[in-house]
C-alpha cells in the first residue's frame, strides 16, 4: 500500500507541474483576501491606536500566518473531483485497488499544496520586510504544537471538502453548495477578521464548529495568544472534530457510491 501512494505522490507532484499556470492562479486567488484583509485592518488599527484592544502588529502577524496555515489546510477536492463524479469518468477510478478520495484525491491536495507553498514562501517573505512584524511572542513550543494541530486541521478540512464533493452524487449544484460552506469558513474560521472582533455569541458558536479549528486555533497557537485551558479544549475539538466527520464522510461516500450511475459504471 505504501507503494501505491508513492506511486500516486509521483504522479500527481509530476502532474502539477505541468500545470504551474493553474497553481499560480490559485496561489493569486488564496493571497487577495488575505492581504486585503492585512492592509484593510492595520490601517484601521493605526488610525485609531487599536481595535478592541488589537493593535497594527496583531492584525500583521495574524494575517501573515493565515497566508501560511491557510495554504497547509486548505483543500481543492470539489474542484478536482466534482466534475468527474457529474460527467461519469468516476467510474474508473471505483475499479482502482485505492480509495478514489483516501489515494488519488489525497495526494493530488498534498502535491498541489507543496508546490503552491513553494511559490507562496518568496511572496510571504517580501510582505514580511514590507510590514515588519514583530514575533517576538512565537516560541519554539508553540511551532512545535502548531504541527499535530494543522495536520489535524488538514484533517478536518479534507474530509469536510470530502463530504461535499460527495454530494455531487445527488445534485449537479455541488459548487454552491461549496460556496456556501466558504462563505461560512471565511467569517467563523478567523479569515475575514479575528474570531476576538465578532460578538460575543458569535464567538462563543464559532469555538465549538470546525471552521475555526484548521484555521484560527493553528494561528493564535503558533502566535502564542492561547491559554493551556484554551489550547487543550481545541485540540480535544479537533479529535471530536475528525471522527465525526470521518463518519459522517463514510456515510455519505457508501450511499452516494450506491446511487451513482454512468455509463461503464
Amino acid at each position: 500500500m505504501l507503494r501505491i501512494y508513492q506511486r500516486l505522490w509521483a504522479l500527481h507532484w509530476a502532474e502539477s507541474w505541468q500545470y504551474r499556470a493553474n497553481t499560480l492562479m490559485y496561489l493569486l486567488y488564496w493571497l487577495v483576501s488575505p492581504v486585503v484583509y492585512l492592509a484593510v485592518w492595520t490601517t484601521v488599527a493605526n488610525t485609531q491606536g487599536d481595535v478592541r484592544g488589537l493593535t497594527a502588529n496583531d492584525f500583521i502577524t495574524y494575517y501573515l500566518m493565515l497566508l501560511i496555515v491557510d495554504n497547509l489546510t486548505s483543500t481543492i477536492t470539489v474542484h478536482i473531483l466534482a466534475y468527474r463524479i457529474q460527467d461519469g469518468t468516476f467510474s474508473g477510478d471505483l475499479v482502482r485497488p485505492v480509495h478514489p478520495i483516501l489515494g488519488g484525491v489525497l495526494m493530488n491536495n498534498l502535491s498541489f499544496k507543496v508546490l503552491n507553498f513553494g511559490a507562496l514562501l518568496p511572496i510571504w517573505l517580501v510582505l514580511l520586510v514590507l510590514f515588519r512584524p514583530d514575533f517576538s511572542a512565537v516560541t519554539w513550543l508553540n511551532l512545535v504544537l502548531a504541527l499535530p494541530a494543522i495536520v489535524l486541521g488538514f484533517g478536518i478540512a479534507f474530509l469536510l471538502g470530502a463530504i461535499i464533493t460527495c454530494i455531487a452524487f445527488w445534485t449537479t449544484r455541488v459548487h454552491a453548495i461549496n460556496e456556501f460552506y466558504n462563505a461560512v469558513s471565511l467569517l467563523l474560521g478567523g479569515m475575514f477578521v479575528p474570531l476576538a472582533l465578532l460578538p460575543p455569541l458569535a464567538q462563543q458558536i464559532a469555538q465549538f464548529l470546525p471552521f475555526q479549528l484548521y484555521l484560527s486555533f493553528p494561528i493564535l497557537l503558533i502566535l502564542g495568544k492561547l491559554t493551556p485551558e484554551q489550547i487543550g479544549l481545541n485540540f480535544g475539538l479537533q479529535v471530536l472534530w475528525l471522527g465525526l466527520t470521518w463518519l459522517l464522510f463514510e456515510l455519505v461516500w457508501r450511499n452516494g457510491v450506491r446511487r451513482f450511475s454512468a455509463v461503464g459504471a
